[in-house]
Order: structure tokens, then sequence, then C-alpha cells
């Protein structure tokens, strides 16, 4: 292949190639050729059977040592590949530079790097292969399919120390590498965001100049043994603020301070940009939307939670992955939805909706098996075909690859519980409630919190959480329904009566039928004894 494009392989070592070509368009050209042609096969492997490779691509002066190549243009060249991603492309300046305005290609500027063994740093720029179109602005990248983007510019130090500017740097790392866990969203490398440092930026100009859509920024100020951090977000194409919020916190330990910052920002940046994404696609004609567009339209219809808003977001989850079969994320939120509706009893055959929803959730993983979401479909799917050695690891999977997710908490509380460890549950549906303030789904942690109480007997503590759950805009009839269980278990009927009754007004079909028929929880044990208890069995 590589003398389609003039070019001749110097050497080989273990499984890397050496190339060289006659140009730098040419060996760009066959480097963007080899991923594609790797990518459209890799399609047809699962996950542990793919093959990607790392292409680095430099211009420089070589010595030739037969038909092998040495000196600082190969290394430069080889320590570009090393940065490069899985089936990614990394080139320097001078390879830029020569390939300007003669191919259509995005890239994304990575700024200054060090490599090893040389004096200098060098300037990276990562291929964005598959670039719909490009300005000619080196450095300028296009919107990226299925992803919205980010850039976190470097935390102001407004404190009198400068010392203070350490922990603000080490914020905005970690910040970064916290949002870069986000499989939803592209994030702008700390190399380039830094590059800013010190500066006065425009957000609109650094939206054009990077090609993303939303800017983080913010400030860190010392004052006695406290800390302030503000942050923002800003829509950088409309240069309108999305979500402001400040965090102040007790000086104590610095990195233990750092990562409860980090965390907390980053919990209220996941809900904030996925409300902002989910409200643009609302926004739009659905005939217009892409397969990310109709993912996020149909997680709020999804989130609305009645049966015909979740069969409306299962059709459009399927026209999300009609648009790209290649997308796991739709599979995920298909098997999500399919088991919500199995968990609320509104599905035809249960049987079947189990089933579909396993076979959405191990579709992709195969796809996609670091994206957090998978995992959580494949966990929740598991856990109604009470497969615990397959729904309790995946549960955990979610959490390690993204420890900031109140969803992803929700997920291993709610298994186990299913599986009734709710000493192990309460833990994780605390974390929960603490990750997801304005979580739609946020009743829903209060609900099954009490559920926990109710195994373990902690009747008050029950109602408080109900009660809780019941404050929340979208709750459904559940808190409701447990909590007239829990009332009959300290034989309040007549309070019991009046909670039962609330829930058959968001539920009309729950008398007549059997609790177990139309509610298959792993909780209906405590349920029915407590319905039993206040006179309330159907």
């Amino acid at each position: 292949m590589p003398a389609k494009y003039h070019g001749r392989i110097a050497n080989t070592a273990g499984d890397s190639f050496l190339l060289e070509f006659p140009s730098a368009v040419e060996a760009v050209r066959f480097a963007v050729a080899v991923q594609e042609g790797m990518s459209e096969r890799n399609r047809n492997f699962p996950v542990d059977r793919r093959i990607e490779y790392r292409i680095g691509a430099n211009v420089g002066d070589v010595m030739a040592d037969g038909d092998d190549l040495l000196g600082d243009g190969v290394n430069i060249a080889a320590r570009l590949e090393g940065l490069a991603e899985p089936g990614g492309i990394c080139i320097s300046r001078t390879t830029r530079d020569q390939v300007r305005d003669r191919m259509e290609i995005g890239l994304r500027d990575m700024g200054e790097v060090e490599v090893k063994n040389l004096a200098r740093p060098v300037r990276a720029f990562q291929v964005i292969i598959g670039a719909d179109e490009t300005d000619g602005t080196m450095g300028q990248i296009p919107n990226l399919l299925h992803k919205p983007s980010m850039a976190v510019m470097p935390l102001e130090n407004m404190s009198r120390d400068p010392e203070q500017a350490f922990f603000a740097d080490g914020i905005t790392e970690d910040i970064i590498t916290a949002l870069s866990r986000l499989r939803w969203l592209f994030v702008i490398d700390r190399n380039t965001s830094f590059s800013y440092k010190g500066q006065t930026y425009d957000t609109a100009q650094v939206g054009r100049a990077l090609g993303i859509r939303y800017v983080l920024e913010g400030s860190v100020r010392q004052a006695g043994g406290r800390i302030r951090v503000t942050a923002q977000i800003v829509d950088a194409p409309k240069a309108e603020q999305i979500w402001a919020e400040r965090f102040d916190r007790v000086l104590d330990d610095i990195f233990d301070l750092q990562d409860e910052l980090t965390l907390a920002i980053v919990a209220n940046i996941d809900a904030e940009l996925t409300d902002s994404e989910r409200q643009l696609a609302l926004a739009r004609p659905t005939e217009s939307l892409d397969a990310w567009g109709l993912y996020q339209r149909g997680m709020s219809f999804f989130y609305w939670q009645k049966k015909q808003d979740v069969e409306e977001a299962l059709r459009l989850f399927d026209r999300a992955i009609q648009a790209d079969p290649k997308f796991a994320t739709p599979y995920s939120a298909r098997s999500f939805a399919l088991a919500q509706m199995f968990i609320q009893g509104n599905a035809d055959d249960l049987d079947a909706c189990g089933t579909q929803a396993m076979a959405d959730a191990e579709k992709a993983l195969t796809l996609d098996d670091r994206d957090g979401f998978c995992h959580y479909a494949l966990g929740r799917a598991c856990t109604l075909a009470g497969q615990v050695d397959r729904a309790i690891p995946a549960h955990e999977k979610e959490v390690e690859l993204q420890p900031n997710s109140a969803m992803f908490e929700y997920g291993l509380g709610f298994a186990l519980t299913w599986f009734k460890r709710p000493l192990e549950a309460i833990p994780h549906l605390d974390a929960a409630v603490r990750l997801g303030p304005h979580d739609p789904l946020l009743w829903a942690f209060y609900n099954l919190r009490g559920n926990c109480r109710l195994f373990l007997k902690q009747f008050g503590q029950a109602i408080t959480d109900y009660n809780l759950a019941i404050q929340f805009q979208g709750h459904q009839f559940y808190p409701h329904l447990y909590l007239a269980a829990t009332f009959g278990y300290l034989g309040q009927r007549s309070e019991a009566k009046e909670a039962y009754d609330r829930a058959y007004q968001l539920r009309p079909d729950l008398r007549g039928v059997s609790v177990r028929d139309l509610l298959p929880h792993a909780e209906l044990a405590e349920l029915e004894e407590g319905l039993r208890k206040a006179g309330l069995q159907f």
C-alpha cells in the first residue's frame, strides 16, 4: 500500500513500521487511508479482536544507514506516534505547513509538547479524520459527530499569593482529565487550553479558533483559611452564559480539597451540558436531527417517564440507530428505556422486553466498551434478568469509568437494592443524591433509598425519603405506594389510605390487579406485607 503513495518501508521493529515518503502530502494521505481502512475493517470485529494503529508524521532531516533511516526527524515522528490516540494521526508543525491548503482535513492544535531527547518542545497537531469541511485555518476543527465539545480555560489565580497559581492549575488539569472520561463530550487537551493562560481572550473567538461549542472559565481565590472557586460555562457561538456556580470550601488538606472541588464542578458540568444538549435537540425540527440529536431528544421524552413518553423515546432511539448503526449510545438508551418499561409493568410482553434490553446493551458494549452508559445498560438488563454475577460488576465498571455520575451511582445502588443488599446500596444512593441535585430522576434516588430503609425496617427514615421523593416534579406513583406500605407497618391506617389514594390518582390501574403482576420488583414481599397490614391488599 505505501507504494501507491510513492512511499517505502524503511524499517520494522516488533509491531511498528518506519516509512519514508517523497512529500508530506503523500505521507498524510497514506496515513488517513490506513486509518479509514482499519476503521472500516474493525466494524466487523468485536472489541477484543480489533487492530488500531497510531501514526506520527514529521518532515525533517534524516541520515541513511543502508535502507534504514536515523536522526531527529525520525525521533520526532516516533514521539508523535506515541501522542496519537489509537486509530489516530498526529503530525508536526513542519508537516502541517506542507499540507496547508492542499488537503481537506481538520486539525486540532495540541500545543507545544515535550519530546524525549530533544532540547526544544515540538508543536503537534491531531488530524481529524472524516472532517466534512475545514476553512483552511490550521488548528480549527469542525464540529464532531455525536459529541458536543468544550475547552477548559486555565482558572485565574485571584489571590495575592503566587503559590496559589499551582492550585488553580492543578484544579484546571483535574477538571480536564475528569471531563475527558465523559465519552459523549469532546474536550480540548491540556496543552491547547493552557496556551491561553495569562491572556485576554474572547470566548466566541476561542470557540471559532478551536471549533468547540462550550467554554469553561473561572477563578480561584484564597482568603484566610478558605478557598473560593467560581466557574461558568459559556455557549461560545451564542456568547451566552448557560451555567455559573461558586464553590466555597475550608482549606484543610490541599489534595483532598482539590479532589472535592473537581468532583463537584464536573458533576455540575455533566448535568448542565446534558440538559443544554437536550434543549437544543428539542428546539430543532425532528427531521433535521442527526443521531446525536435524536438520542438527546429521546432522553428528554424518557425522563418524563409516562408510558406514552417512554414509547416516544423508544421511537426516537430507533431512528438514532437507523441514522448511525455504529453509534453505541442509542443502543444503551433503548436498553435503558426497555428496562424501564419492564420495571413499570408497561410492556405487553415482559420476557420479550427484557430479552431486547439485554441484546441492545450487549450490542452497545461491542461498539464502545469504554462508555460507562453501555455498562450501565448491561447492568440494568442483567439486574432484571436476575444475573447478579454480571449485573454488579457491570455497574461497578460504570462507576470506575465515570466516578462523578449521579446516574451511575444510582445504577449500582439500584442493582444492590434489587438483590437485597441495602446496606451496600445506601452509600451509592447517598452519592447519587449528592452528585445529582438537579437530576430529572432525583425523586427515584430518594425513593430507592427509602426502599432500602424499608428493607432494614427503618420506617421513620423510609418515610422521610419517600416524602422527599414526592417533592420533586415528575415523580411517579412509587413513593406514594411505598409510603402507604410503610404506614401499614406502623399501624397508621388512615395515613396509609391517604398515601394509597394519591398513588391511585397517578396510576389508576393499581386497583383491580395484583401488585405482583403490575410491579416486577425485588421489594414486592415487603410492599405486599405493608399494604396488607394497612388493609389495602389488592
